[in-house]
């Protein structure tokens, strides 16, 4: 009877953790060794490089940065960065947004988590404030 238990168990485990969506676990620190490659463009605060700064881009709408241009293909891909989103597009930017002028892409998995993890770390977008009602008349 235990044995059926931990094997239900373990059966159980087993399809949650195969069926339940990629998150990214990556490790931050190490994340930002490979941002130093995206430093030559990205900034890792607000500041605009030729890239746009990546502070707080997690949760932030695509091309919506301050005080950057965006290429028409990005400005209008009413993505949200979020982990799937960042990671299938520092996988092949420009199959995910044709038209991008991002041409580097991070190939390999365990790199992209590790970046996505770091940019998490940079703190997210803030959510736009309720507006406050207009008093009633």
């Amino acid at each position: 009877m235990q044995y059926a238990y931990g094997l239900a168990c373990a059966l159980f485990v087993s399809f949650a953790v195969h069926t339940a969506p990629a998150a990214a676990e990556g490790d931050a620190e190490k994340g930002q060794n490979v941002f130093k490659r995206c430093a030559a463009c990205h900034a890792n605060n607000d500041q605009n490089r030729v890239g746009p700064g990546l502070g707080g881009v997690v949760g932030r709408k695509a091309g919506t940065a301050p005080d950057y241009k965006y290429s028409p293909a990005l400005a209008s891909s009413n993505l949200t960065w979020d982990e799937q989103t960042l990671d299938a597009f520092l996988e092949n930017p420009k199959k995910l947004v044709p038209g991008t002028r991002m041409t580097i892409s991070v190939p390999k998995p365990e790199d992209r988590e590790n970046v996505i993890s770091y940019l998490k770390s940079l703190g997210g977008a803030q959510p736009a404030a309720a507006p406050v009602p207009a008093p009633a008349q």
